[in-house]
């Protein structure tokens, strides 16, 4: 059996309550595939209560490795998944992470890039905003509490291991948290395809948030006027926008080298 680590958050607090997962008397998350399960079995912060290896899913194991798997058949790793998951043969059952709060994630004396998602549901897309965010340099990515993915299974497998790097701050009200934001030296960068400039053409500040809307409805109203200003991306051809998170993968990009 593996043994069970008791880890803490890189803050010193204690992981945030967990929640039902599973078959009954499981509590935490299933991230499962490779990267995912790699990095959370690398990352301090993670409470790990199962981990679980196919015959297969031990060939993505390297050598060095201390924890070791309990083995299952594919079948059984299987049941405790959501249908249809691409698990590579692995997994792990886990605490969610610490929750951090917005001023302690995104405070600093220094330049910093943060992504706010309004409304981005599909966690395919989350977990490749999170993938790029890491890429990137991004200090954190703020999600709404409601209208968004939960930090577990396929945004995890999407994410290909950021999740355990950058941090997922969930906050009530985006237009407000836009505001503490602002309060804290970040200028607020709104994506939208009616901006008056390209990306391409603006200095940011040192400090910046970039705000994305999901796709079809883009930016709320109330977080448009939170915005200090919407830019577009200088897109061509006859198919004048990209896929939410080839969006952000481009817009940090073009941040990143500023």
């Amino acid at each position: 059996m593996t043994k069970t680590k008791h880890w803490r958050g890189q803050h010193g607090r204690a992981a945030s309550r967990p929640r039902s997962s599973g078959p009954a008397g499981e509590h935490g998350e299933w991230l499962y595939g490779a990267h995912a399960v790699l990095a959370a079995l690398q990352n301090p912060a993670r409470q790990i209560r199962r981990f679980l290896a196919t015959p297969n899913g031990l060939e993505h194991l390297p050598p060095q490795l201390e924890a070791k798997p309990d083995l299952v058949t594919p079948k059984e790793l299987e049941g405790r998944l959501p249908r249809e998951a691409v698990h590579q043969g692995l997994a792990l059952l886990a605490e969610p992470l610490p929750t951090l709060g917005l001023d302690e994630a995104c405070e600093t004396d220094g330049p910093a890039l943060i992504v706010a998602l309004d409304q981005v549901t599909d966690p395919h897309n989350v977990g490749a905003i999170l993938r790029s965010a890491s890429a990137f340099g991004v200090r954190a990515v703020i999600l709404t509490e409601r209208h968004a993915p939960g930090a577990i299974g396929t945004l995890a497998k999407s994410a290909s291991g950021a999740l355990e790097h950058v941090p997922l701050v969930r906050i009530v009200n985006l237009a407000r948290g836009l505001e503490e934001l602002k309060d804290l030296g970040y200028e607020v960068i709104g994506l939208a395809e009616e901006g008056a400039q390209g990306l391409d053409a603006i200095t940011p500040r040192e400090r910046t948030v970039i705000v994305l809307g999901a796709e079809g409805t883009g930016l709320r109203r109330l977080t448009r006027e939170r915005c200090d200003r919407l830019v577009r991306l200088p897109t061509q051809g006859p198919i004048g926008s990209l896929n939410v998170s080839n969006a952000a993968a481009v817009a940090l990009y073009a941040l990143s080298r500023k």
